[in-house]
């Protein structure tokens, strides 16, 4: 503490000796005393001397009033003392006027003792844990006294209590507090806690502070609020500013929202308070914080966009045009408004829709315009309007084309009873007012910042400059106002009108060569610029000659040589006669040299003290510093290397061509690309419910075999049984109404086996087809070759092409096969038809198999006719895949890519295999069906060819023991 005992000993009016010795005694019974009661009234008594002798008190007492916040915490009387005596020793807010002399030690204090308290981070921990107790007189003391310590010293404490376990959740919690002043203290202190250090913002932010901040806001009635608002809105400020996690959070968790009734003020106020002009303005600039143009880009888009579709931007605009609104919330307004739109089309559309409420409704940018080219309107209003324009001007070709229309001949109102925005940009382009004419023709720059389209638009206005003159261009207008120079009387600046037309050319100019040759076109242009910058003028006049250098360059390094007074070598050499090169890049060079030239490229935002400041723009500094190096290569540049520089911009501008060309067929492939892909997915999807439908199929044919198996054993019992009595019954009851019939639909399954027959030969010369056509592709692309899993894929239809001719051979075999039992089987039952019926009892149960037969029979007649329907479907969309195999070959012999034909070719040879598949199933099923007829009918049938031969002989056994009963 000697550093203390320095400053106390050079304090020029030091305590009394007696007030000295009272405070050891005190220090000394707070310290000894055994009894609670006496350290208590001791430390009660430090702190009524705490404010007049804080030094004294300080340097004495601190260590002592430590110890009890150590050892006496069950006692909160004493506690709440030594709290309020550290406050008065550490703080600075409630100190008494010192003298000059003494004045700069005294201020000092604070810092110092907070050095000396924090010096053992235990004690600001203790601190912390001191916050947690609910009583008033410890809770209050203990959150004003750290609010104090991050006042002094702000970063150390900061760090102390980050790695403080659960330091900031112990002071969320005093959001929490139902009693308001330590609520509100504890916005205070979060203020200071969370100022400058991202991390501890971070976590304030996800401890749910935006939700308790912007409750309390509401709680306490918004803008119409009191200084809690105030604070509260500024902690949020804190939280947001700078930190683009909070602002993610803040936008992802629906605050901006939140945010909307702030600003619901109506037409008929009833009086604006300093307060709630300061609530305002603070709630404004919170909005400004979430869509600042330093802000990424993409986080600044989505809160644009959230606040139009919450409606925050349409609130906004309402409070731009309302009435009896205060001149500094207007501004503020604006400024804000013209953030918010900013690069965002939809914003932006929406605001050049706003009407004012007049009669007749005017544009709202027709009405602000009006108020800045009026210079009777504040300073900061008129640079705040040209924010605005410009902001909505920003990344908006659709806007900038809307403003020239307006000067255009063809758009203009004939009769005047309305003025539109290009006629007040004219207006004050060439008014008697030099911040008129500066921001007006900033302003029009802006409609032609990076658009080409509206520069040479803009060639076609023509001015009626008096009564009974030929009209003349914009252009020339233009420079004949910066060739009279300082002749014309104006108010202001004597630079500011001809800095403000000058970077209007130069725009205009840059990157289009059709207005420079309009620009050369006047023969007093360059002798004008030149004679400028040649002339050894004061240091005023530099900026105007470094910038009709920067003019003259552009003219140069944008010529198409079209003139041929005037083309680059030509220009160059006048450059070198009249002015030199080395002088001419030293005047290009006082632009970015000029001490207001760093200032306005920092911020888009056009803030200026006062209008003798108002000389550069933003955007423009962004063009001196693109074409300062390359106009300066230009005038150096011989003219070979100009030549050379044509020929490579003509082989750049052909390759670009070209490569735009393939990209346009890119597209168009990609397009074609997609349709197929769609197809594709749509006949696998087809596909997918084919094969259930097979699946399906195949459980049903399943079940039929099971049922005609059992059936066999069935009958085969009947028949035998029959046989050995020798009644000369008749076969299964079968008559010769049925047989006849039986054959009828013999017939017509031999004419469908031929017709199917027929329809395998077109798959098999379908399929040769594919593969021809598979060649043939292959051999034109010869730069593609086939994958080897397409190879593959071919051997595999092969075989399976093959496995189902062999199949459909075999079954063809067993067709002719039962061909034959049935006719046996009609011999036999012709044989059977002359004999005697058997007795009534026999009858009885004949004719009760025969109906049984005949309802199987009529079954699978029924399904045989489904079955029919369902080849005839299957059928028509084989020919429509052809149909779309064809278009899809036609359409993939144009594609690069040899891979996705062969692919797409593939794809759909599987898909013709299916449904010869499915053809074939549905043959077997036909098969099946005869089978079971026939089993119905009594004859046996064997199932596969193995058993078939002793089935057969079994068979050809046992009819020959029926004819030998017979």
């Amino acid at each position: 503490m000697n550093f203390l005992r320095g400053v106390m000993g050079g304090q020029s009016a030091g305590p009394q000796h007696t007030e000295a010795e009272t405070i050891q005694k005190l220090c000394d019974r707070v310290a000894s005393s055994t009894l609670l009661d006496d350290r208590r009234n001791a430390v009660r008594a430090l702190k009524s001397l705490s404010k007049k002798y804080r030094l004294e008190v300080g340097i004495q007492a601190m260590e002592h009033l430590i110890h009890v916040l150590q050892t006496d915490r069950s006692d909160s009387e004493i506690i709440a003392y030594a709290l309020d005596t550290l406050y008065n020793i550490i703080s600075n807010d409630e100190e008494e006027e010192v003298e000059e002399n003494s004045a700069r030690q005294t201020e000092d204090l604070g810092s110092q003792f907070t050095e000396i308290f924090i010096k053992q981070p235990e004690n600001v921990t203790l601190l912390l844990s001191l916050l947690e107790e609910f009583d008033f007189h410890v809770r209050w003391p203990g959150v004003r006294l750290l609010t104090s310590l991050l006042k002094q010293l702000g970063p150390p404490v900061q760090q102390i209590i980050l790695v403080s376990p659960m330091g900031v959740s112990r002071l969320m919690d005093l959001l929490a507090d139902s009693r308001e002043i330590i609520r509100n203290d504890g916005v205070l202190l979060l203020q200071a806690l969370t100022r400058s250090n991202g991390a501890i913002q971070k976590i304030v932010a996800f401890e749910n502070a935006f939700e308790r901040l912007l409750d309390i806001i509401t709680e306490e009635g918004n803008s119409d609020g009191g200084i809690v608002v105030e604070d509260c809105l500024i902690l949020l400020q804190n939280l947001l500013k700078n930190n683009n996690s909070n602002q993610n959070f803040f936008k992802e968790g629906s605050y901006i929202q939140r945010m909307k009734p702030w600003f619901e003020v109506g037409d008929e106020n009833s009086g604006w308070s300093a307060q709630k002009v300061t609530n305002l303005h603070l709630m404004l600039q919170l909005v400004r914080v979430l869509v600042s143009p330093t802000n990424p880009p993409g986080a600044t888009s989505s809160c644009q966009k959230a606040m139009f579709q919450c409606g925050l931007l349409q609130q906004l605009c309402t409070i731009l045009m309302a009435t009896g609104i205060p001149a500094d919330i207007l501004t503020e307004t604006i400024n804000t408004v013209s953030e918010v739109i900013r690069g965002c089309q939809v914003n932006q559309d929406y605001f050049a829709s706003v009407n004012a409420p007049s009669n007749p409704p005017r544009p709202a940018i027709v009405v602000l315009l009006m108020s800045m080219v009026n210079e009777r309107q504040p300073f900061v209003l008129r640079c705040a309007v040209l924010y605005c324009f410009q902001c909505f001007l920003y990344k908006n070709q659709k806007g900038q084309g809307e403003i020239v229309a307006t000067l255009l001949p063809s758009t203009i109102d004939a009769t005047g009873s309305s003025v539109s925005a290009g006629q007040l940009l004219c207006g004050g382009l060439f008014s008697t007012d030099s911040l008129s004419n500066w921001c007006a023709a900033v302003a029009l720059a802006h409609a032609l910042q990076g658009n080409a389209t509206q520069k040479e638009q803009l060639l076609r206005v023509q001015l009626a400059t008096s009564i009974g003159n030929p009209p003349v261009s914009l252009l020339q207008q233009c420079t004949n106002i910066l060739s009279q120079g300082d002749k014309i009387d104006r108010r202001g600046s004597k630079i500011q009108t001809r800095v403000g037309l000058l970077m209007l050319l130069c725009t205009w100019l840059s990157s289009c060569p059709i207005a420079v040759t309009h620009f050369l076109h006047n023969s007093a242009n360059v002798p004008f610029l030149t004679g400028q910058i040649a002339e050894n003028l004061g240091e005023e006049e530099q900026l105007v000659q470094g910038l009709c250098a920067l003019l003259l360059g552009i003219s140069i390094y944008f010529n198409d040589n079209s003139l041929e007074n005037y083309v680059k070598e030509k220009l160059k050499q006048l450059i070198e006669k009249r002015i030199g090169k080395e002088n001419f890049i030293e005047k290009l060079g006082f632009i970015s040299k000029h001490e207001l030239y760093s200032r306005a490229s920092q911020k888009p935002q056009p803030n200026f003290p006062s209008p003798e400041y108002m000389i550069f723009d933003h955007e423009f500094t962004k063009l001196v510093k693109e074409l300062e190096g390359v106009i300066t290569k230009a005038i150096y540049k011989s003219s070979e290397e100009d030549k050379k520089e044509e020929e490579v911009k003509k082989t750049l501008e052909q390759h670009d061509n070209i490569v735009t060309h393939y990209k346009n067929m890119i597209r168009e492939q990609d397009l074609q690309l997609e349709e197929l892909k769609q197809q594709v997915s749509t006949l696998k999807c087809q596909n997918e419910q084919l094969q259930t439908a097979v699946t399906q199929q195949a459980s049903q044919i399943q079940q039929h075999k099971d049922q005609y198996n059992l059936l066999k054993v069935q009958l085969g019992k009947d028949s035998h049984h029959q046989g050995s009595n020798s009644d000369g019954t008749q076969v299964n009851g079968i008559q010769p109404e049925e047989v006849s019939r039986l054959r009828e639909e013999l017939e017509e399954l031999r004419s469908h086996q031929g017709l199917l027959q027929s329809q395998l030969a077109e798959k098999d010369s379908l399929i040769e087809n594919l593969r021809s056509s598979q060649a043939s592709t292959v051999n034109e692309q010869a730069s593609v070759t086939a994958s080897p899993r397409d190879s593959e894929q071919v051997v595999e239809l092969k075989q399976e092409l093959t496995a189902l001719k062999s199949q459909l051979n075999s079954q063809s075999l067993e067709i002719t096969r039962l061909q034959a039992e049935n006719h046996e089987l009609l011999q036999r039952a012709e044989a059977l038809a002359k004999s005697v019926p058997v007795q009534g009892e026999s009858e009885h149960v004949t004719t009760a198999k025969t109906t049984d037969v005949e309802g199987r029979l009529s079954a699978l007649l029924q399904e045989t006719k489904e079955l029919k329907n369902e080849i005839k479907a299957l059928s028509e969309e084989k020919t429509a895949i052809k149909k779309q195999l064809d278009s899809s070959n036609s359409t993939i012999a144009i594609l690069q890519t040899e891979k996705d034909k062969l692919d797409s070719e593939v794809t759909d040879s599987k898909k013709e295999q299916d449904d010869l598949l499915v053809l074939l199933a549905d043959q077997d099923q036909k098969i099946l069906s005869l089978k079971s007829k026939l089993k119905n009918l009594g004859h046996p049938v064997e199932e596969e060819d193995e058993s078939g031969d002793q089935e057969d002989d079994d068979d050809e056994m046992d009819d020959g023991d029926k004819d030998q009963d017979i």
